[in-house]
């Protein structure tokens, strides 16, 4: 059963769910530009069979409070006052597209909050010609000033954020989309370069991989998330030597 819950980061409210056993490791999702927790709906209930898992809904999305200020640093301190509240210490973390920033940002800042980190199609942060999106017409559930500010960022992003790629010491996995996607794929095998120990699967289905091919996805992040015990094989019974 999925929670809606939310708590109070710093003055601003963020709306999360959660759902899985309580005893078991916590696993966060941050979601890319313009979606919120519920896109995670296809694959959160295989994930929540051995992790307790927290998708939240970052500032300026969904239910979560639209402070009207925004940034990719205000978004990251979100996050980890989120951590701090709920008194989560060590968390795996997957993050899509701009959410895979924050998460890639986190892991560079605070690598002792992030055992193992899921890159899901992100862009390498490198300068790119900037566009101006034009707002789709009708209500939102998004606030559009969000939208604005977070694409001039990632269009320039901070130096910093490339360079620092190589201080992550999480375990990191960086699923690609492959040429169906509109993220330049030489960026994100450059990304996976970058991270120590980083490795890449590429699933072929575009930049919406954990929707358009959830059990490719979920198999590919079920055997990375799983930890050394997990892996170990089980004894045998008597029944069975």
């Amino acid at each position: 059963m999925v929670d809606q819950r939310s708590v109070d980061v710093g003055g601003v409210r963020l709306a999360y769910q959660v759902s899985g056993p309580s005893d078991v490791p916590p696993l966060v999702l941050l979601h890319a530009l313009g979606e919120d927790a519920t896109d995670w709906e296809t694959v959160v209930p295989v994930l929540a069979r051995s992790r307790r898992v927290y998708a939240l809904d970052l500032r300026g999305h969904g239910r979560s409070d639209w402070p009207g200020d925004y940034s990719l640093e205000l978004m990251l301190a979100d996050v980890l006052r989120f951590l701090d509240t709920l008194g989560l210490g060590q968390v795996e973390l997957i993050g899509h597209s701009m959410g895979g920033i924050v998460a890639y940002m986190l892991a560079e800042d605070h690598p002792q909050r992030v055992s193992r980190l899921v890159l899901e199609d992100v862009p390498i942060p490198r300068p790119r010609k900037q566009t101006t999106p034009t707002r789709p017409d009708g209500d939102l559930t998004f606030d559009w000033e969000m939208v604005l500010a977070i694409r001039r960022q990632i269009d320039m992003p901070d130096p910093r954020w490339l360079e620092r790629l190589s201080e992550i010491t999480a375990e990191t996995l960086v699923v690609a989309g492959g040429p169906r996607s509109h993220v330049p794929q030489d960026g994100i095998a450059e990304l996976a370069r970058r991270i120590p120990g980083g490795h890449t699967v590429t699933i072929p289905v575009g930049h919406l991989i954990h929707r358009a091919a959830p059990e490719a996805f979920l198999e590919a992040i079920s055997a990375f998330l799983l930890t050394e015990q997990e892996r170990r094989p089980c004894p045998p019974t008597k029944d069975a030597q």
